[in-house]
């Protein structure tokens, strides 16, 4: 398990930056310092337009109210000369003075024109022109038109009379232009959704502002609406807003570049001599390159001085371990002297004993302990790969031993074996070699040509297996029954648990069954 593993997951922006770089998070850092800066700088920028723009609508501001106040004082004065003129025609439409003063006030106005006409549509005063919309109108009823050329305004009369103005867009252009100097300026009349444009204003590009303020023009929904261009973005602005933004960028990219020059790298091949360090050897800075942070290069000789600790440490440890290899051949040498001394005063003892029964006892003994030194040369043999003990091994010369030993009366007896390459421990192999020895030893009490089938194979758990011994002598009788209970099932039972497990006897079939331990496979 990788250590990390052991360490809380942190969730959200936190475990998000902790799993960045050193040196993304670096930059990111900069560039968050540096970032006010830059705002500081580009408000100011900022600022400075817009005090131009609100100089710019100050300025359009005073320009609209002069020119609605002209076009409205214009139009309120012919509203009124229109209703006089009407209401004179209305009592005598005979009335030529006051049908003059009419055209003298619109005369002075250029490019407008009036009429006068009854419910008839017979002109009374002034020039016909057409009038959208002529139904007849309530008296003294004031409506406004836009029309596509021009701006028409009726005032109606009793009896089905009515007057009428046109204004054309240059008439109303003349009226609506503020005095004095005006820059660059559009204006348009405006009514619900129709518009009438007097100035047109020159085409704005992308990055071209216009401002715009509407007046009322006190006359049925009109509206005057004029329009100058703002305060413009201009290249110089466009400039030094991009290198405003420039410059905080390479500011921070200039802080990483240091921090990665300086720290991160040097630290990376720091990281990467260490990671191919393997015990015994010394790390050498020369490897690692120059490394201009005297902190960095201290860490550097702090894990070269552990290395050479740790060489010391692996040296003198594996001088011990030659001695250990040393001292432990040299005990399971003397051990497996001893048993062969000990076997070999059993089979002096039994050539020299007194009866049958004493030299199969003697013979017993010998097995036991031929079992116990088969299992010790094996272990010896495999002390150098510490693998474990293969058990088909182990059985099958254990096999040969008992068959080599067995009695007189035993001369028929047959081991059949059937195993499963598999590794046991030691203290495994021990207990098996005895439980198989005391399992046909009590075959051989009651039979002693009997046919013997030793199995080991794999269960369905990855690290058990499972013994079976077999044979006709071991079904269930009363025998059987007082061997066990007298000589063998004590033994028997103490072997189980030392393997930890539970020792079955099927009595019709006449086998014992029990679930070993293994290491492995080899």
């Amino acid at each position: 398990m990788d250590d990390t593993d052991l360490e809380p997951r942190a969730k959200g922006p936190a475990a998000l930056l902790g799993r960045m770089p050193t040196g993304a998070k670096v930059f990111l850092i900069l560039v968050g310092a540096l970032l006010p800066l830059a705002l500081i700088a580009l408000f100011t920028t900022t600022q400075t337009t817009r005090h131009a723009g609100a100089e710019a609508r100050q300025r359009l501001g005073v320009a609209a109210d002069e020119s609605s106040g002209v076009v409205a004082n214009v139009l309120a004065n012919h509203v009124s000369q229109l209703s006089e003129g009407l209401a004179a025609l209305e009592r005598d439409p005979q009335n030529a003075p006051s049908c003059t003063r009419l055209a003298g006030t619109f005369a002075a106005q250029g490019g407008v024109r009036f009429v006068i006409a009854d419910g008839n549509g017979k002109i009374l005063c002034g020039e016909r022109f057409t009038v959208a919309g002529a139904a007849v109108l309530d008296p003294r009823q004031v409506q406004a038109a836009i029309l596509g050329n021009g701006l028409v305004v009726r005032v109606g009369g009793n009896a089905g009379l009515s007057a009428a103005a046109f204004y054309t867009p240059a008439a109303l252009a003349t009226l609506a232009r503020p005095s004095g100097f005006v820059p660059e300026y559009g204006a348009a009349i405006v009514r619900d959704d129709d518009r009438l444009a007097l100035r047109a204003l020159a085409h704005a590009g992308p990055l071209d502002r216009r401002e715009t303020v509407k007046r009322e023009l006190g006359l049925d929904g009109l509206v005057l609406e004029m329009s100058m261009p703002g305060a413009p973005i201009t290249s110089p602005l466009m400039i030094a807003t991009v290198l405003l933004v420039l410059m905080w960028l390479a500011a921070a990219g200039i802080g990483w570049f240091v921090v990665d020059i300086l720290l991160i790298r040097p630290l990376r091949r720091l990281r990467t001599s260490v990671g191919n360090y393997k015990p015994g050897e010394v790390i050498d800075m020369r490897r690692i390159g120059a490394i201009p942070a005297q902190e960095i290069r201290e860490l550097g000789q702090t894990f070269r001085e552990i290395s050479r600790t740790v060489q010391a440490h692996e040296s003198d440890l594996a001088e011990g371990l030659v001695r250990q290899t040393r001292l432990t051949r040299e005990v399971h040498h003397r051990v497996k002297n001893n048993l062969q001394v000990i076997s070999s005063l059993i089979n002096f003892h039994a050539r020299a004993a007194r009866g049958p029964e004493a030299a199969e006892a003697y013979a017993s003994i010998q097995r036991r302990v031929d079992a116990l030194a088969v299992v010790h040369r094996h272990h010896y043999a495999e002390l150098e790969e510490n693998r474990g003990l293969e058990l088909r091994s182990v059985i099958g010369e254990l096999a040969s031993s008992i068959r080599a030993t067995a009695p007189e009366r035993a001369a028929g007896l047959g081991i059949s074996l059937e195993i499963e390459p598999l590794l046991v421990n030691q203290d495994v192999a021990i207990a098996v070699a005895f439980l198989i020895t005391e399992i046909v030893e009590l075959a051989m009490s009651r039979h002693g040509d009997t046919q013997v089938r030793i199995s080991i194979k794999s269960s369905d758990e990855p690290d058990r297996a499972i013994l079976r011994v077999s044979s006709p002598a071991l079904i269930e009788s009363a025998e059987l029954e007082a061997l066990i209970e007298t000589r063998y099932g004590r033994v028997m039972s103490g072997l189980a648990r030392q393997l930890r497990t539970k020792l079955h006897h099927d009595p019709l079939v006449g086998a014992y069954e029990a679930s070993i331990a293994v290491t492995g496979r080899p």
